[in-house]
């Protein structure tokens, strides 16, 4: 039996878009702003809507403000799921080993050949521009182009078990 890992875990932290930054504080403003307005002027019941509408609205982005990616691989199967605000957890997706056609890093040659062709793109990156580029892509079934940002040791536990479709350039 090989030396292989059969559990790896990896977790990514994403940077939040700029829109969701200003949008949370947007609406943190607003909420205020219709909370003085039922307290001090006597809205009414629009002014207590409105402030109840900020605040989800703000509950919502500060979610999504914070978001970290978490890759598991386990069993020739990797498992990605998103962490909301270091509390909540949603599984996104799971990927079998089998049906990657390549794993290379993102601006790897071996990519090429990939890239005239239309496929679902989906990024579970840290979205950040560091150099050198630390992100890895993998085409999935012919249909999906998933660019992930995995440990040395993620990488290396896939690259046990499908030596010809990991490339590490």
């Amino acid at each position: 039996m090989s030396n292989e890992a059969n559990y790896v875990e990896c977790l990514v932290p994403s940077k939040a878009s700029p829109l969701v930054v200003i949008g949370k504080y947007v609406c943190l403003a607003l909420a205020i702003f219709f909370l003085a307005g039922v307290l001090l002027i006597n809205t009414g019941i629009i002014g207590l809507i409105l402030f109840i509408a900020a605040g989800v609205g703000y509950y919502f982005l500060k979610l999504n403000a914070d978001i970290e990616f978490e890759y598991q691989y386990c069993d020739r199967e990797i498992t990605v799921d998103k962490v909301l605000n270091k509390a909540s957890r949603k599984h996104i997706c799971n990927y079998s080993v089998d049906k990657i056609e390549v794993l290379a890093p993102s601006r790897s040659y071996h990519l090429d050949e990939y890239k005239n062709r239309t496929l679902k793109v989906l990024d579970f990156s840290s979205r950040s521009k560091a150099q050198p580029d630390p992100t890895y892509t993998f085409i999935y079934d012919g249909k999906e182009k998933i660019v992930i940002e995995p440990s040395p040791e993620f990488v290396q536990a896939i690259r046990n078990v499908a030596p010809r479709k990991v490339f590490t350039d």
